[in-house]
């Protein structure tokens, strides 16, 4: 928990930290189609030198980028193996009812890359926007919904608080661990069954904690008489500058060299 980076923002200056947030979030879904667009090597090296010029453009350090896979980690190998063993095709090796073919490892490395490009690519536009201005892109840029009476208000605020709670609940339970660790508890050793007996005095008070918290924000939300988003005004309005405009054009240009990838087989 101490190592994950969803939620996170890294304060720094740089050309993605200055791009209007709307453009950052349309750009992470503009990579991941593009990401499922290419298929051949030329394809996925493609994608990886885009994202490695995005990493150098934000001036994240490497290692918060690397952060962002470890809670996915169990994910992905299970998704590998799954791949390699389920897979039918040219079998390559055999034993009992267990077989790894050619097929099987091409789908593997594809849906590991495909995995990897696509947290990392998500954990850039966290780390350069934050909670508040990521709350106000997909208000503005889901705006239209509200014809049908979608309250996108009231949606982007909640995905605000959930990204600013998990921090925070996340600095609350290392600080609960250390405590019961100095009491003595032990969630090192045993088997898995021990290791999970072990969680409840972690996640009772974390969750009592969470609960208090929740309650404390609902209680001051009132007290400043909040009543949704219907006539509310933003402090800093969402402007589009030339800068945007271009990483627009930079989009489409990425989005177009995926498909001709994709049409070529490269």
């Amino acid at each position: 928990m101490g190592e994950l980076t969803l939620g996170q923002y890294y304060p720094v200056d740089s050309v993605l930290h200055r791009l209007d947030p709307r453009v950052k979030f349309v750009g992470t879904i503009v990579y991941i189609v593009g990401l499922f667009q290419v298929r051949g090597v030329f394809g996925y090296l493609f994608a990886a030198a885009v994202l490695l010029l995005l990493i150098f453009l934000s001036k994240v350090p490497f290692r918060f980028i690397l952060k962002s896979l470890k809670p996915v980690f169990f994910l992905l190998i299970i998704t590998m193996l799954f791949n390699v063993l389920l897979t039918p095709g040219t079998v390559l090796w055999k034993w009992w009812i267990l077989r790894i073919t050619k097929e099987g490892l091409r789908q593997a490395v594809t849906m590991g890359l495909r995995l990897v490009f696509l947290v990392c690519g998500s954990s850039i536009m966290t780390l350069t926007t934050t909670p508040n201005a990521l709350t106000d892109a997909m208000e503005r840029l889901f705006s239209f919904l509200k014809i049908i009476r979608v309250p996108v208000h009231e949606i982007a605020m909640m995905m605000s608080i959930a990204l600013r709670f998990i921090p925070i609940l996340t600095e609350e339970l290392d600080k609960i661990k250390k405590a019961q660790m100095a009491r003595g508890a032990d969630f090192e050793s045993g088997g898995v069954i021990r290791r999970l007996k072990a969680m409840i005095p972690l996640l009772v008070p974390l969750f009592v904690s969470a609960f208090r918290r929740a309650n404390d924000l609902a209680m001051a939300m009132e007290a400043r008489c909040y009543h949704g988003g219907s006539g509310r005004t933003q402090m800093k309005p969402l402007r589009y500058r030339r800068r945007d405009a271009a990483a627009y054009i930079l989009m489409a240009v990425f989005l177009g060299i995926c498909i001709v990838f994709r049409i070529t087989g490269l």
